[in-house]
């Protein structure tokens, strides 16, 4: 293995992270175990590199020392160039734009039209699902400073329109906040999406932005606040909205955020494959995959949540078994497939498979390059590629470094 190959594969690792913040509370690996609860050899595994981190031994890990996931995964992942940083560049003028709910914003010049703004919500939508952060980052800061303006000047059916369209622009960034680390952000942005959603009084809309803030729960590890919070929604929501296609997709990705809620928290299990039924069940109703408000659901992402629980609770052999004759339709949306994918390799690493965990990064990394540079769990996986190799293929060389020029 080559000197650079080593730095790479050392430099942002999750397990000596670990092991510099169990020093700092003062804690053997033992005691840490004891905390987590876990086996202290888990403990040495992770923190030496020869076992790859889980989303629930991270949180537990955090929960245990009471710090920040993104102070475990690194997040986020910033470059040391004004270009390979430019995904960032846009956070600190959304940070402001998000200040214009109850204060307007004073802008330069008129905003545009209706029919341009919805145009532009319709783009930013599509640029979500394709995990486009940079042109997201040019557009959503101007873009909610307009819909704010609006919004103020507005009353009766044209205020509602406008709520409608920055619900959806707040989502996008609440979707950026998240997937870049920005935890503090994370929260923000829903809360501006709930408010929005209030104003619409639409209840499938307020349903689904209970789905969107389910992803607070995730990115603090709160899941089983978060298991809580979904329950109250079902039960809020599902009479009101399970009547329409888009009332049964909201609700059946409901079920979906609670099955991998419940599988982070081995303990109920169980609740993992029954929330995944009642998705099961709602996608058949539908029958086919849809994208109402964004959201993918339908066969295919039950498919591929199922996938995703089992690995979760660390079973390889079902998650292989449930993936087995399974491949991302192309019409499904490129945040999906390549998230798919970034599991599978994760499983197939698990179980010994590293050319065919080599294949899947590199699937996902053709779908979405820029999910798959800024995907903890991806790059997790690809430091396990290189340390489960003597000498390094070009091909997983050569995403190693994209990974690290782009976010290092």
């Amino acid at each position: 293995m080559q000197l650079m190959d080593i730095l790479i594969m050392d430099q942002g690792r999750i397990g000596p992270r670990i092991a510099e913040a169990r020093k700092l509370a003062g804690l053997t690996q033992d005691g840490l175990a004891m905390l987590v609860p876990c086996s202290k050899s888990l403990v040495s595994q992770v923190e030496r590199g020869s076992k790859s981190a889980t989303p629930w031994f991270i949180a537990a890990i955090a929960r245990a020392l009471r710090i920040d996931v993104t102070d475990l995964t690194g997040q986020p992942y910033r470059g040391s160039t004004g270009h390979a940083d430019r995904v960032h560049a846009s956070i600190p003028a959304i940070r402001v734009a998000l200040n214009y709910w109850d204060v307007p914003p004073e802008l330069e010049a008129e905003p545009r039209s209706l029919n341009a703004l919805r145009q532009d919500v319709r783009a930013v939508v599509a640029l979500l699902d394709k995990i486009d952060y940079v042109e997201l980052g040019k557009r959503l800061p101007g873009l909610i400073e307009e819909l704010a303006f609006l919004l103020h000047g507005s009353a009766g059916a044209g205020r509602r329109t406008v709520a409608e369209m920055l619900l959806h622009v707040f989502v996008a960034a609440k979707s950026i906040a998240y997937r870049l680390g920005y935890v503090d952000l994370t929260s923000v942005a829903v809360d501006r999406a709930t408010q929005a959603a209030r104003e619409t009084d639409d209840p499938a809309l307020l349903a689904y932005v209970a789905e969107e803030r389910s992803q607070v729960f995730f990115a603090s590890a709160a899941y089983r606040a978060g298991l809580t919070f979904l329950d109250r929604a079902h039960r809020s929501f599902d009479a009101l909205i399970s009547g329409s296609e888009p009332g049964l997709a909201v609700a059946g990705s409901m079920h979906l955020r609670s099955a991998i809620l419940s599988a982070r928290m081995h303990p109920r299990s169980s609740e993992a494959w029954e929330h995944l039924e009642l998705a099961r069940e709602y996608a058949a109703r539908i029958g086919r995959d849809t994208s109402h408000y964004g959201l993918s659901f339908g066969p295919s992402n039950v498919r591929i949540h199922e996938i995703a629980a089992a690995i979760e609770l660390e079973d390889p052999d079902e998650a292989l078994r449930r993936n087995e004759g399974f491949a991302p339709p192309r019409t499904l949306s490129p945040e999906r497939s390549s998230h798919h994918y970034i599991d599978l390799a994760r499983v197939q690493l698990m179980a010994g498979k590293a050319d065919r965990a080599l294949t899947s990064l590199k699937n996902a990394d053709r779908i979405s390059p820029q999910h798959t540079a800024y995907h903890p769990m991806a790059r997790e996986t690809v430091r396990g590629l290189l340390g489960a190799h003597a000498r390094i293929p070009e091909p997983l060389r050569s995403l190693a470094r994209r990974i690290q020029t782009t976010t290092a």
